[in-house]
């Protein structure tokens, strides 16, 4: 936790001149209203950043894993329409999915083999923020910047 995992992926996003949208998830959410969001999403190319992605019960997770694999062999395969939970929609292929999970934690879910398999990990650590500051300290032509660092913190 209070890595910026989150900020990171918008930040990218902002970057690369992409939609991010950021959802927190929790016990309660189901493959239905995921579902929705992925036949918004997809047919408009943004990406979906869902965090604590492992809250979600499992029964659920490994049916949001069928739903983010239909999606993505439709967008490999270049097709322009695909129907998806009832409907029939638009596929624009700039559509990407991101997770953040923090494991370990109480009431946390183990991702489905399947579903580990559709994303890419990354790990990430909470920065050096007095080191991050002495750098810039030191940039900035400061004497005692690894003071300064540690004080700033």
């Amino acid at each position: 936790a209070g890595t910026g995992k989150t900020e990171t992926t918008k930040d990218l996003g902002k970057a690369l001149a992409m939609q991010c949208v950021v959802f927190n998830c929790s016990d309660g959410l189901d493959f239905i209203a995921m579902g929705k969001f992925f036949k918004g999403l997809a047919s408009c190319g943004a990406w979906a950043c869902f965090d604590e992605f492992n809250r979600i019960n499992i029964e659920v997770l490994s049916v949001i894993g069928q739903q983010i694999a239909t999606i993505q062999l439709a967008l490999k395969r270049k097709d322009a329409e695909l129907f998806f939970e009832g409907s029939q929609i638009t596929l624009d292929d700039g559509f990407g999915v991101f997770i953040t999970m923090n494991p370990g934690y109480a009431g946390r879910s183990a991702l489905p083999d399947s579903l580990s398999a559709l994303f890419r990990p990354v790990a990430m650590m909470v920065p050096d923020y007095a080191l991050i500051g002495e750098i810039m300290f030191f940039a900035y032509g400061f004497e005692y910047a690894k003071e300064c660092g540690a004080k700033m913190v």
